[in-house]
């Protein structure tokens, strides 16, 4: 899921690396990292925690210099520990070199094994690592031709931008299963970042996105950049859950504004079953677009009846059942005056485990709710996402292991509707491919 930002050309690289990892925090919340080139020399810094947790003051003003690469961390490979928080730095025969990397490599093991057979010192578990001993090892003359080197190795979902001391390489993987955006700043900078609405905060003009396959390279002190199509057998297949989870609403991806297809989700649901309610209530905060949609499709009131505390992370990215359990009580907190004796329609996002949606369902019943009816703004997860989302086996997916009627009566809901597949691509838009993994099991990329 990760964050990850690039900045060249810019008085305030840091400065700006920083604000664009803080727009986008909800990608990760276990650790923060920032690189900077200065004088050829490449300085990092980075810790577990929140932005702010990680980055002073103080801190951002030592790291000079006109060019930074940023990383907010989510884990889905390696550990939540100081030496898995990007970005990965090294020194080797070319000079020094800074590496954030966004998504999953599906053949790291293989790799990892073959470069430690050759003698190969590892310092964490991630998969980014690999690419960085590749680069390294590689017999080419040219940093760009190690890195295309390189990325013949390894298989999988990435965004990479990868710095060397007056370069930032923004790359995409062939199917361009994460976003990733190119955007000028005010000073004629650019920055690179992984949802636009990094942009926004730092007033950058959004440019266009990095195509599936593409390499683009920036150099310190020139105005324009340079691109490369690396694999020409491109089928890109950007993934769903972008739209219906982790793109913050105000972003766009792939020139479609996350908000607009989150109503579209909840009218698309409106459609399917007309039936009376007093009330249409979203789980906050993703379910609220969708929410708002079904409302206007279906004519029923709509209410933010359950109020989030803000000050609690997403119990999605907690790594422990416990603390997910604890979490929903402290997050989320439903209104009793709005709900006593009411039919009400929850539109929420996705049920993964279904633990969160069991914990809201009990909440609403203690608030006096008369009928409970669960919407669901997309497909029953029924399969592991290797591509980067954190549902690693099937055994921790609901749906994969119950029926929707059972599913329906864990939760204690009074009906449960899900999206079927091509309702989602119709209201994301028909006339391309997505990642539908988690939906459908079909894991394209071999």
């Amino acid at each position: 899921m990760c964050a990850i930002v690039g900045v060249i050309n810019s008085n305030e690289a840091s400065k700006t690396a920083y604000y664009g990892l803080f727009s986008m925090q909800h990608r990760g919340q276990e650790s923060s990292g920032i690189s900077v080139s200065y004088n050829h020399h490449i300085t990092t810094h980075k810790a577990q925690g929140l932005v702010t947790d990680v980055f002073s003051r103080e801190k951002i003003a030592s790291l000079k210099g006109n060019i930074a690469i940023g990383h907010n961390r989510y884990s889905t490979a390696g550990n939540s520990s100081k030496n898995d928080a990007q970005p990965v730095f090294a020194n080797y025969d070319l000079g020094e070199i800074s590496i954030v990397h966004n998504g999953n490599l599906i053949n790291k093991n293989s790799v990892r094994q073959e470069l430690i057979k050759e003698g190969a010192i590892f310092q964490s578990n991630m998969d980014t690592e690999n690419i960085l001993h590749l680069i390294a090892r590689s017999k080419k003359e040219t940093l760009k031709e190690r890195i295309v080197d390189a990325l013949n190795d390894i298989v999988g979902a990435y965004c990479l931008l990868i710095m060397g001391r007056s370069k930032i390489f923004a790359i995409r993987d062939k199917y361009g299963i994460r976003p990733l955006s190119i955007g000028r700043l005010k000073d004629a900078g650019y920055i690179i970042a992984s949802e636009t609405c990094a942009f926004d905060l730092v007033g950058a003009e959004f440019i266009r996105d990095v195509k599936p396959g593409e390499m683009i390279i920036f150099e310190e002190g020139k105005t324009e950049y340079t691109s490369i199509q690396l694999f020409e057998d491109i089928d890109p297949r950007i993934c769903a859950f972008e739209y219906v989870y982790f793109a913050r609403p105000d972003s766009t991806v792939e020139g479609k504004n996350v908000y607009n297809v989150r109503k579209e989700l909840g009218r698309v649901l409106a459609k399917k079953s007309k039936f009376e309610a007093d009330l249409v209530i979203p789980v906050p905060d993703s379910g609220v677009p969708a929410a708002l949609g079904y409302s206007q499709e279906s004519g029923i009131p709509f209410e933010m009846a359950i109020v989030r505390n803000h000050y609690v992370g997403r119990t999605f990215i907690e790594p422990t059942q416990e603390m997910r359990n604890l979490k929903v009580k402290l997050k989320l907190n439903p209104m009793e005056e709005l709900l006593k004796d009411k039919r009400i329609v929850v539109i929420d996002d996705s049920i993964v485990r279904g633990t969160t949606s069991k914990k809201i369902i009990e909440l609403l019943k203690h608030a006096g709710a008369k009928e409970i009816h669960i919407k669901i703004a997309a497909p029953e997860i029924k399969f592991p996402d290797l591509y980067g989302i954190d549902t690693p086996t099937t055994k921790e997916l609901i749906s994969a292991n119950m029926s929707k009627d059972e599913v329906c009566k864990y939760i204690g809901a009074d009906s449960l509707e899900f999206l079927e597949i091509d309702e989602l691509v119709n209201a994301m838009g028909s006339e391309r491919k997505y990642s539908l993994v988690s939906f459908d099991g079909n894991y394209f990329v071999k």
